[in-house]
């Protein structure tokens, strides 16, 4: 919602410490973005908060419409919240709810609205711009039977009954429920996040923004992230981690492969092997490690030498090349089979018959 069309709407709504919003304004939307937008908006262009917001009854900011005990949408309240003002939802076609507003919404289509209507605009800032030079010479108007403009009255009257905005305006977040999966990771937004591993298998309440996703268990936050602008991979808290896992926490593939290819070049391939093979890489850690922690115990050239013969039988595990090491396999030489000449005959056209 644009600020300057929002304040239009309620510049001639203020009273008694209450302010009316109208979804009239433009925007691409009426989605909660959209509407929390327009509220942040509204407040600041007047410069101050009011004791409560007489707003639409839409889907985006209630959800559960009831006169007398209406339910607020998570992000809705928080941002009532945030400026300590109350949150009125008006009844489904009773304009009389907020009948101020509904008549400025009149003044200005009148002076506002249909001045433009035979103007085009590509792009909703330049239809603000537009708006905000229309909306100053409306409010700036004199109005005959008060014989004071809107902006006068409302520096007499309403200013003194608003109170001071926070420092920051309010940043739009949304709230969605997730379950703890078996990995101690909540899944927002197609990225996996790391919580306590005490908390799998519970439902966790996660607050979304655009820079953080914070996650809450029983009102109390327990995990905190910087959210990942690609929609892919793991973000994981070391600490979150049970002590099992702690000792891979800052291993990868990459890591254990380099590693490897220090001692020798089968000794790379066969971790490389140990990771690729399985479903997932970290289940290879553990063996790949327990590959590399045999080079001080044996040497460099007999562990390579025992990963190759381990890699010629297929046997890619930690216990067969430990094995080999131990038998003393890996000292066999491998004899390459020869063949004897084959004999000179006339029916033999050898090879430089075919170059």
């Amino acid at each position: 919602s644009a600020p300057v069309d929002e304040g239009a709407y309620l510049a001639a709504s203020i009273t008694k410490g209450k302010v009316g919003c109208s979804s009239r304004s433009p925007s691409f939307s009426q989605r909660l973005p959209d509407w929390i937008d327009g509220q942040v908006r509204a407040l600041t262009y007047y410069g101050g908060g009011t004791k409560a917001i007489v707003c639409d009854n839409l889907k985006s900011g209630v959800a559960k419409a009831l006169w007398f005990e209406p339910t607020l949408t998570a992000t809705f309240a928080a941002m009532a919240e945030y400026y300590d003002t109350t949150i009125l939802p008006t009844r489904s076609r009773k304009p009389r709810d907020k009948g101020r507003v509904e008549g400025a919404v009149l003044i200005v289509e009148r002076w506002i609205l249909a001045r433009l209507r035979n103007r085009s605009f590509f792009s909703l800032a330049a239809l603000n711009a537009a708006i905000a030079e229309l909306l100053e010479d409306l409010n700036n108007r004199t109005m005959r039977h008060v014989g004071k403009s809107r902006r006068e009255l409302f520096e007499e009257i309403e200013r003194a009954t608003l109170k001071p905005l926070p420092a920051a305006p309010f940043e739009y977040a949304e709230w969605k429920s997730a379950k703890v999966h078996p990995d101690y990771h909540v899944e927002v937004d197609k990225t996996f996040y790391s919580v306590p591993h005490r908390l799998i298998g519970c439902t966790l309440q996660v607050r979304l923004t655009h820079r953080v996703v914070e996650i809450f268990h029983d009102h109390q936050r327990v995990a905190s992230h910087v959210r990942r602008s690609q929609r892919s991979g793991h973000v994981t808290v070391n600490e979150h981690m049970p002590k099992a896992h702690q000792r891979y926490a800052n291993t990868t593939p990459a890591n254990l492969i380099g590693r490897a290819v220090q001692i020798g070049p089968n000794v790379a391939i066969l971790v490389e092997r140990m990771m690729r093979d399985r479903p997932h890489p970290e289940q290879g850690y553990r063996a790949a490690m327990g590959i590399l922690s045999l080079a001080p115990r044996y040497g460099s050239q007999r562990l390579d030498a025992a990963c190759e013969r381990a890699l010629t039988i297929n046997a890619i595990s930690y216990s067969s090349v430990a094995s080999i090491l131990k038998s003393g396999l890996d000292r066999q030489r491998q004899q390459a089979e020869h063949t004897a000449p084959t004999p000179a005959h006339t029916n033999i056209r050898g090879r430089s018959y075919y170059q």
